[in-house]
């Protein structure tokens, strides 16, 4: 059985900490922005009648739920996050919902997924891979359920590459969210946010290491002058 690392288990105590407040904190320190990159990402869905698709990373399962508005109700959607926390909350949003039929929520870390190989026509992980420890086993397990022929979507936070506004956005993002993340939830989970996204690899270095996972056809999309990227690569047939 996978064991998290104790970096792993102490980002995962973090964000089961910050699990009641999350949705409105995402609204909030984004300014609403978030859901219209989750709508870009959910929109590169490789799919057909009958398709399966995975959101890893799921948290409460708002990309799971917006796939789950995008697609034919034959679609099946399967969301996994490490953090209980975050999938009971998502469970009952979920239910909640008119897709509960369509969409199973389950606790499971991006590094060992358990499902066979070959299952999914896509998967997405908005705002997720940056938190997996081992990103190169993380990017290995979804090529590895990955069906051929089909498509991974990474939707992550990046580093926006005009000068002035990498600027206006540092100073946002290190000094300003922790402080009103601090006020609603837990100003630690909100530092780790922009120290995560800083430590994050370039999106050339990123894109390397999908390619060398095994992925083909890799591109990505910029979001908001490079706020967030979207990354897809494709399982060869």
């Amino acid at each position: 059985m996978f064991r998290l690392s104790d970096k792993g288990e102490k980002i995962q105590q973090m964000f089961g900490a910050i699990a009641p407040r999350y949705d409105f904190l995402n609204r909030l320190l984004s300014f609403g922005i978030d859901r219209k990159w989750r709508t870009k990402a959910v929109r590169l869905l490789k799919y057909r009648e009958g398709s399966r698709i995975l959101d890893v990373a799921t948290g409460t399962g708002d990309v799971a739920l917006e796939i789950a508005l995008r697609t034919p109700a034959s679609v099946k959607i399967t969301g996994a996050d490490f953090c209980k926390e975050m999938v009971d909350l998502g469970i009952q949003k979920v239910a909640d919902s008119p897709y509960a039929e369509r969409i199973d929520l389950i606790v499971a870390p991006c590094e060992d997924l358990p499902f066979a190989s070959n299952t999914f026509d896509s998967i997405t992980i908005a705002f997720g891979i940056r938190n997996v420890v081992d990103r190169k086993l993380g990017l290995a397990e979804m090529w590895r359920v990955l069906q051929p022929g089909g498509r991974v979507i990474i939707l992550e936070f990046s580093t926006p590459s005009s000068h002035l506004f990498r600027q206006l956005y540092y100073f946002y993002f290190k000094r300003l969210l922790p402080i009103v993340g601090g006020l609603f939830s837990r100003y630690n989970a909100y530092k780790y946010l922009p120290d995560s996204v800083l430590e994050f690899p370039s999106q050339e270095e990123f894109s390397d290491m999908i390619s060398e996972t095994g992925f083909r056809n890799t591109h990505l999309h910029e979001l908001t002058f490079g706020i967030a990227t979207i990354y897809v690569g494709e399982k060869s047939v």
